[in-house]
């Protein structure tokens, strides 16, 4: 039997964010005994459970095993796992290019671990930012609940950012049903929203009947593209999050820009559309994200937020200031992201666009593809 082409390691999300920074996952066994333990998908859960037994913060990450760079041999477990069970264990680094995806691994009731799906392969495009999609906000939740047709995620230090506090659930949820899970968590931990990804083959016709009710309804395409290729250089900027910066701009004044761009329905002083941005701040703390600037002068005038996780990038919030559209830092911003998802070893860089508009066809012509749909709901009480 060949051996499988994408191999699992088990990780937090804290071990994770420091791999990032250095650029390989290096846990301790690569000093104690050599290696980097991985498993098949029918293997992870034996070390899960002897190992973690009743831990709601693991990660799965899905290695492709080609592209590990080191030998990977298959050997036995500990004393007392089956005689015939042989992992994979990779004898080096594992570089963080070769993680392809991300994905949050979560014990049943009574604590033990079960066998995920199988993790999808390199060329697997949607797969991977489907799991990237499900598994950040679970990576940076202060707590995760059961709800119908899937999990409710809450963060306490950003309790007014509907992308960190709603639910993730299946499409074969009913509407009615959503909408009482809703009220149920969000409504009990005191959050002032309600806002659900519905996830599925065809979640549409249940975010419909959500809009029906009056909730609000956003269906976006998921787009990407290779990072291969010439990229010229950009007058973007990086901009640090940690508020220090050495004559360059701010992470404060690219949250200004975003603040004016955003929640036009609110009074521009309004602090839930003020602090929105900050959501950017947590979401660092399970992945490694870069926020992107142009200036004109001292005033900056177009931002983006980029997630660069493994061999996977994602930007959203490419934004302008009205009165400077036209100048080309739309263009300025792609560039950018390009080149440090390259420069990060990512293949794929992918995004988020409304499905009927100008942005979508604008992000074709600079070579994404439509890969998959994304559904969400929500509603203020």
């Amino acid at each position: 039997m060949p051996a499988p082409a994408t191999l699992l390691h088990l990780t937090t999300p804290a071990e994770w964010r420091t791999a990032l920074r250095t650029g390989a996952v290096t846990p301790p066994s690569l000093a104690e005994v050599g290696f980097v333990h991985l498993s098949t998908a029918d293997q992870v859960a034996l070390p899960a459970d002897r190992l973690f037994s009743g831990r709601r913060d693991l990660l799965l990450l899905a290695v492709d095993a080609a592209t590990v760079g080191c030998e990977i041999r298959y050997e036995p477990g500990v004393p007392g796992d089956p005689a015939a069970l042989r992992f994979p264990h990779a004898y080096g680094p594992v570089p963080v290019s070769a993680v392809v995806a991300v994905s949050a691994y979560r014990p049943g009731p009574d604590g033990r671990f079960a066998a995920p799906p199988e993790p999808p392969a390199r060329t697997d495009h949607a797969g991977r930012l489907r799991a990237f999609a499900d598994s950040l906000p679970r990576r940076v939740a202060s707590a995760e609940e059961p709800a119908a047709g899937g999990v409710a995620v809450l963060q306490d230090d950003v309790p007014w950012a509907p992308a960190l506090n709603r639910l993730l659930v299946d499409d074969g949820t009913p509407a009615q049903e959503i909408a009482a899970e809703a009220d149920r968590v969000l409504g009990a931990a005191g959050r002032d929203h309600r806002c659900v990804t519905i996830r599925g083959t065809d979640p549409g016709p249940v975010a419909r009947e959500l809009g029906r009710s009056g909730w609000w309804v956003q269906h976006d395409v998921v787009m990407a593209r290779g990072t291969d290729g010439a990229v010229p250089a950009s007058a973007a900027e990086e901009v640090p999050l940690d508020g220090e910066t050495d004559a360059g701009p701010s992470f404060g004044a690219v949250r200004e820009l975003w603040g004016r761009a955003w929640r036009s329905d609110l009074a521009p002083d309004d602090p839930r559309r003020l602090r929105l941005p900050d959501r950017y701040l947590v979401e660092d703390r399970g992945t490694d994200l870069r926020v992107l600037a142009v200036r004109e002068g001292d005033e900056v005038v177009a931002a983006a937020a980029l997630y660069l996780d493994g061999a996977t990038a994602v930007l959203e919030a490419v934004e302008t200031d009205a009165a400077h559209r036209g100048h080309g830092h739309g263009n300025a911003l792609l560039d950018a992201a390009l080149a440090a998802a390259r420069r990060a070893g990512c293949d794929l860089l992918a995004l988020h666009a409304q499905a009927y508009g100008a942005p979508r066809d604008w992000y074709s012509r600079h070579g994404f593809r439509v890969l998959d749909d994304a559904w969400s709901a929500g509603r203020e009480p």
